[in-house]
């Protein structure tokens, strides 16, 4: 062999190898609950070194992330995240939504043909089969011929059970009457033996007899707001929502096993289940790539109590990032470090309290519920005659009672347009689009565009409508979310670990671009209806 020949045949394996790389033996996705993006930044001298800042430091981080729809919610941002697109096509357009077929509410992981598992009737009839799209886990299943595994958890039911998809081997989710981690028979007819060893330890019974005060001194948490503030909720029982919260006092009066997920130990007795699911399912133990989804539901339970500006948001924050340290280093002990790949993100991000807003000077107020629904089912009875126009009068989607309008002989576009202009007279009301408009036409970008994103033909309603910058459908008391505007879109998108190229992009990216990130990482097949995009510079 002459030395040209070897030069080439030598340079030919270099090229077959690079087209061989090695898959991480582990993918886990995690998604915190009502993060905003800013967060991460705001708390992050706080951070220890190897939580959050492994992202900063060693991975690629996305500072400029959004959800491309407009209802920013819990169900819909789990199903958004891990199919690649947006609720206009995966079908998960809320957490829950009126169905026409059921003539009342549908809940958006719910099924009535599955039962409970190792867990309360009420909490068992759980399962994707709402989801219309293929998950990155449901490709990954069918890439490896079945044999990655895939193991899905949360606190809530929804953020197991949609991240897991339609092929997991396991999702599983905190009954709050029980204290125990179940399932359904969606997924299996008896627990397996860890998770009912896991749960036989009782952990909930040790962390709710703890008192939660802050984990550094609060003196030091000058990122938040006063600890005693008049825009928090609080707990029962104690008659301000300030630091200590006795939780073994507080728990009767808080539903128990059900207060857990209102403090950090939410998250950790979540980052000891995915420990333990790691070690008894042998994840990332060999060359077939595995996943792992973890959502941690706590800060929205918190961030809903008390709000973004609360001491305790800042403190669970900085308590999550040590639950996060721990989970990566057993990563680095069991899968090896540099052999897995994580990625972070939320479902959602967070408004702020709109009763502190308007006492800032804001031109802003909390809508009414009530009373906007009382004047869209008048204003339609005072131009049609009396009669049960309206199936679903109030919230962010407006239903007409189809067999109703269809009975009377009635132009149904034209009643969609009528209701979509008096809900635009009614304050805080930014704007309204009827059903009808949001199939026929093409909005691209702005409000009407995320709008569009947020709107099934199947599911969503006649009209449907977003508030004024700021306003929320609500109380005066801690926050919430759903709405359009950047508050409540903008999420951090972070990626480490094997395959993964360091650094940090400005460059606008929406949520969906997550899936095909992993997708094109792992050279398999998109979700089938992924509309996002590669980050082509997080990959190496």
């Amino acid at each position: 062999m002459n030395k040209l020949t070897a030069f080439f045949l030598l340079l030919l394996l270099s090229f077959s190898g690079l087209a061989q790389t090695e898959k991480p033996k582990l993918i886990v996705g995690i998604v915190v609950d009502q993060m905003k993006q800013e967060y991460a930044w705001r708390f992050k001298d706080h951070f220890g070194e190897k939580g959050f800042n492994r992202f900063f430091q060693e991975g690629f981080v996305a500072k400029n992330a959004h959800y491309n729809y407009a209802t920013t919610n819990t169900g819909p941002g789990h199903a958004s995240i891990y199919t690649g697109t947006t609720p206009s096509q995966h079908g998960i357009v809320n957490n829950s939504w009126h169905s026409r077929a059921l003539k009342g509410s549908l809940y958006c992981a719910y099924d009535s043909t599955v039962r409970a598992v190792g867990g309360s009737l009420r909490a068992g009839r759980i399962s994707p089969a709402n989801l219309y799209a293929s998950t990155i886990t449901d490709e990954l299943k069918m890439f490896t011929q079945q044999r990655g595994k895939v193991i899905a958890m949360s606190i809530k039911d929804r953020g197991s059970a949609l991240p897991g998809g339609h092929l997991s081997d396991g999702s599983y989710w905190y009954d709050s009457q029980t204290g125990n981690f179940m399932t359904s028979t969606y997924y299996m007819d008896e627990l397996p033996d860890w998770v009912k060893s896991f749960n036989d330890k009782k952990l909930p019974d040790q962390y709710l007899s703890q008192t939660w005060n802050t984990f550094l001194p609060i003196e030091s948490y000058v990122e938040s707001g006063e600890d005693n503030s008049a825009y928090e909720r609080g707990f029962r029982g104690k008659e301000t929502p300030t630091f200590p919260y006795n939780l073994a006092d507080l728990r009767s009066q808080n539903g128990n096993y059900g207060m857990l997920p209102s403090t950090p130990w939410g998250n950790t007795i979540l980052a000891d289940l995915a420990i333990a699911s790691i070690e008894a399912e042998g994840l990332g133990s060999d060359k077939i790539t595995d996943f792992l989804a973890v959502s941690f539901s706590s800060p929205d339970y918190i961030g809903h109590n008390f709000g973004p500006q609360s001491k305790e948001v800042q403190d669970n924050y900085v308590r999550l990032d040590r639950e996060l340290e721990r989970l990566f280093n057993y990563l680095d002990e069991t899968v090896g470090e540099g052999e897995y790949t994580v990625f972070l993100s939320a479902d959602h991000a967070v408004a702020e309290n709109s009763k502190r807003m308007e006492d800032l000077k804001y031109r802003v107020k909390n809508l009414n519920n009530r009373n906007f629904s009382s004047y869209i089912k008048e204003s339609v009875a005072a131009k049609y005659g009396e009669g049960d126009w309206m199936e679903v009068s109030g919230g962010y989607d407006l239903f007409l009672n189809h067999d109703l309008v269809k009975e009377k002989g009635m132009d149904l576009y034209e009643m969609q347009l009528f209701v979509a202009q008096e809900a635009m007279k009614f304050e805080g009301v930014y704007i309204a689009l009827t059903g009808t408009d949001l199939i026929r036409n093409y909005y691209g970008d702005g409000i009407k565009g995320l709008i569009q994103n947020a709107y099934h033909p199947d599911q969503s309603g006649d009209v449907k409508l977003v508030l004024d910058p700021a306003w929320q459908i609500g109380g005066n008391k801690g926050t919430g979310h759903g709405n359009a505007w950047t508050y409540d879109t903008h999420i951090p998108i972070m990626f480490y670990g094997s395959g993964i190229e360091k650094g940090t992009t400005l460059r606008k990216l929406a949520i969906t671009d997550i899936a095909p990130t992993i997708s094109m990482l792992m050279e398999m097949r998109l979700p089938n209806a992924a509309s996002g995009t590669p980050v082509h510079e997080a990959l190496k």
